[in-house]
C-alpha cells in the first residue's frame, strides 16, 4: 500500500473510531448548537446538535503528523497551524458553549490569538526550516522571490484570511469538511506529481480526517465542527499551500470560501451605506441560496462541485 493511501485510510478509520467516543460525550454534556432565529427555518431543528467536533479531527491529524514528523520535520509547521488555530477556536467555543458566554472570545482577543499563531508559523518557516520567500505564479508556473517584509505580510494575510474564510464557510451540514477534503486532495495530487512526500502525507491525512468526519457531519449532521474545527482546517489548507509555495492557488481552489467571505464583507458595507438595507437575504452566501429556495443538501453539493471544477482548473494551469 502506498504512502498516501495508507495515511488516508488510517486517518479516516481513526476519525470514525474517535467520533464514536467523542460525539456521545459532547451530547451527554449538552455542548450543543444554538441556532439563530433569523436564519433558515429548517435550521431550527439543529438546535442542540453537538458541536466542537473539530476536536476529533485535530487529535487524529496532530498525532499522525507527529509520528510522521520524525522522518519529515517540516510537518511540524502543519502541526503549528492546525493545533494553534484549533486552540483559538476551541477557547472561543468553550466560552460560548460551556461557560455560556454568548460573546465567546472578544474580536480583539481572537485576532490577537490568531496573530500569535501566525507569527510563530512564519518564524518557524523562515528561521527554523529556512524555506525561503519564493512563491509560484499560477499560469506561468514560475517562482518569484519576495522580499522578507513582503513575504511576512503576504503570508500573514494568507493564514489569517484562509482560517477566517473556512470559518465562514462552515454553516451547512458537511459543507466545510467536504470543501476542505476536495482542496486537500488537489494539493495531495500536486505533491505526488512533484515528488513532495511530506506534503503527500499532510494532504492525505487531512483529507482522510475530513472524510471520516463527514460520516457524522453530513446531513442530517450528528455533530458540528465548531470554530475548533473550522479554524484548524483553515490552518491546514493555508499551511500546505504556503509550504508548497502555492498560496496564490488558494484564490482558485478555495473560490467558494472566498465567495462566502466576500458576501459577508459586501453585506456589512451595503448595510452601512444604505442605512439598514441588505444586499443578500442572509450572509454568508450559502444562507442566501437557502433562503432563496435551494435545499441545504443542494447548496452543499453545488459548492462541492464548484470546488472540484476550480481544483481541476488550477491543476491544468
Amino acid at each position: 500500500m502506498n504512502t498516501q493511501t495508507l495515511n488516508l485510510c488510517l486517518s479516516f478509520i481513526l476519525t470514525v473510531l474517535l467520533g464514536i467516543i467523542v460525539v456521545p460525550i459532547l451530547k451527554k454534556h449538552k455542548i450543543g448548537q444554538i441556532v439563530r432565529n433569523d436564519g433558515p427555518q429548517s435550521h431550527l431543528k439543529k438546535n442542540g446538535t453537538p458541536i466542537m467536533g473539530g476536536i476529533i479531527m485535530i487529535i487524529v491529524s496532530v498525532i499522525l503528523l507527529l509520528v510522521n514528523s520524525f522522518k519529515y520535520p517540516v510537518l511540524i509547521l502543519a502541526i503549528i497551524a492546525i493545533l494553534g488555530f484549533g486552540i483559538i477556536g476551541f477557547i472561543d467555543d468553550y466560552k460560548k458553549l460551556i461557560l455560556k458566554n454568548t460573546e465567546g472570545l472578544s474580536p480583539k482577543k481572537k485576532m490577537l490569538g490568531l496573530f500569535i499563531v501566525t507569527a510563530i508559523f512564519i518564524f518557524a518557516y523562515l528561521k527554523i526550516f529556512n524555506l525561503g520567500t519564493d512563491i509560484i505564479l499560477p499560469l506561468f508556473n514560475q517562482p518569484i522571490v519576495l522580499s522578507v517584509p513582503v513575504f511576512i505580510v503576504f503570508t500573514a494575510f494568507i493564514l489569517l484570511g484562509t482560517t477566517n474564510a473556512v470559518n465562514l464557510t462552515d454553516g451547512l451540514d458537511g459543507l466545510a469538511s467536504g470543501v476542505v477534503a476536495i482542496i486537500m486532495t488537489f494539493f495531495t495530487i500536486v505533491a505526488l506529481k512533484n515528488g513532495e512526500k511530506d506534503m503527500v502525507i499532510l494532504g492525505s491525512l487531512v483529507t482522510g480526517t475530513c472524510i471520516g468526519f463527514l460520516i457524522y457531519n453530513f446531513h442530517p449532521a450528528k455533530v458540528f465542527m465548531g470554530d475548533t474545527g473550522s479554524l484548524a482546517l483553515g490552518g491546514a489548507i493555508a499551511a500546505i499551500a504556503i509550504i508548497m509555495k502555492m498560496p496564490l492557488y488558494l484564490a482558485i481552489v478555495a473560490i467558494v470560501c472566498i465567495i462566502d467571505t466576500l458576501s459577508v464583507i459586501l453585506q456589512v458595507l451595503y448595510f452601512k451605506i444604505t442605512k439598514g438595507k441588505r444586499l443578500f437575504k442572509m450572509a454568508p452566501f450559502h444562507h442566501h441560496l437557502e433562503l432563496s429556495g435551494m435545499k441545504e443538501t443542494k447548496v452543499v453539493f453545488l459548492f462541492w462541485i464548484v470546488t472540484v471544477i476550480f481544483c481541476i482548473l488550477a491543476y491544468l494551469i
